[in-house]
């Protein structure tokens, strides 16, 4: 495997993540012929087959599969050290993959652009998911920070809040619970329907918990990987949502959405930003990271204060 190249194993990762040869070439701009040619080279280098044909499709073998783990992190050990160059030379340039949870991209793109503002040089690459999605990019290293709400249990991952983050109970304008005098116990909302977001997300894990506490199990009117899709059931009547405030700042504004008077809501998380403890920070990620604890709760509060009315 030492006369691998670096151009093979950027064939092969490609491979790997097309499903196929004739779409990896077409990607990597070669003949389909020359991805064919390069596999093979690494097959004899290793003894072992790294694809099998399924259809017109390619799948790794056991040994495909191990060595791509390998082969990810030497390209992105090659990357960084570019990266470290470029940085080295004063240029304040860079790249940064950044992952965000599905909530986050309310606020993500708004930390970003105030960054590039000082830092118009830097590439981002900006990836969202659930927080169980984002996790494993960061543990792969396909991710080098990550902004989530609760990070996963790691000794590999160091993990520092820089944000409050709100999450609170809505309905639909109308709802009869508005009426309310008074703040209701969690345990009122035993009768409602709930629009709810998928297993593996943050705040379906928080909305889990919250009715555990409150002693009732939740009946589930839809599920939805989608906060805009929540947002919209909850507007057209079809339930009520555990939600983080922080995607609902403009139906607020506008009255489309009211929050119901529960008793210790909002329930206050915090904001994260993460990265493995075992992949040194290049200086672009660094002045990123330091962005992002230094200022991030600022551009929350003048982004909400931009929906307030007059604001």
């Amino acid at each position: 495997m030492r006369n691998v190249t670096f151009r093979q194993l950027q064939i092969f990762v490609e491979a790997s993540q097309a499903s196929s040869f004739a779409r990896a070439a077409e990607r990597l701009r070669i003949s389909p012929a020359a991805v064919s040619f390069q596999i093979k080279q690494i097959e004899d280098l290793s003894g072992f087959s790294l694809f099998e044909r399924i259809g017109k499709k390619v799948a790794l073998t056991d040994a495909g599969t191990a060595l791509l783990a390998y082969a990810r992190t030497a390209l992105q050990a090659l990357a960084d050290a570019d990266q470290a160059m470029t940085a080295l030379r004063g240029g304040g340039g860079g790249r940064v993959t950044i992952g965000a949870i599905s909530t986050a991209k309310y606020l993500v793109p708004h930390m970003l652009a105030r960054f590039q503002g000082s830092y118009p040089s830097v590439a981002i690459h900006l990836r969202d998911g659930n927080r169980r999605e984002i996790n494993d990019a960061l543990a792969r290293g396909e991710i080098e920070l990550a902004v989530m709400g609760r990070p996963a249990e790691s000794s590999d991952l160091v993990a520092t809040p820089f944000a409050d983050h709100p999450s609170v109970v809505v309905a639909a304008p109308g709802h009869p619970l508005l009426s309310a005098l008074a703040e209701m116990p969690p345990a009122a909302l035993a009768g409602e329907r709930f629009i709810v977001r998928e297993d593996g997300s943050g705040t379906r894990a928080l909305l889990d918990q919250m009715c555990r506490d409150a002693g009732f199990s939740p009946r589930l009117a839809m599920t939805t990987s989608s906060n805009e899709t929540i947002k919209q059931a909850v507007m057209a009547g079809m339930g009520i949502a555990l939600i983080s405030r922080h995607t609902i700042v403009l139906e607020l504004a506008l009255g489309l959405l009211r929050t119901l008077p529960v008793a210790g809501f909002p329930l206050m998380r915090a904001w994260f930003v993460a990265h493995r403890r075992a992949m040194p920070l290049l200086p672009v990620h660094t002045r990123l990271r330091a962005f992002l604890l230094e200022r991030g709760q600022e551009v929350i509060d003048s982004l909400e204060r931009s929906y307030r009315p007059g604001g």
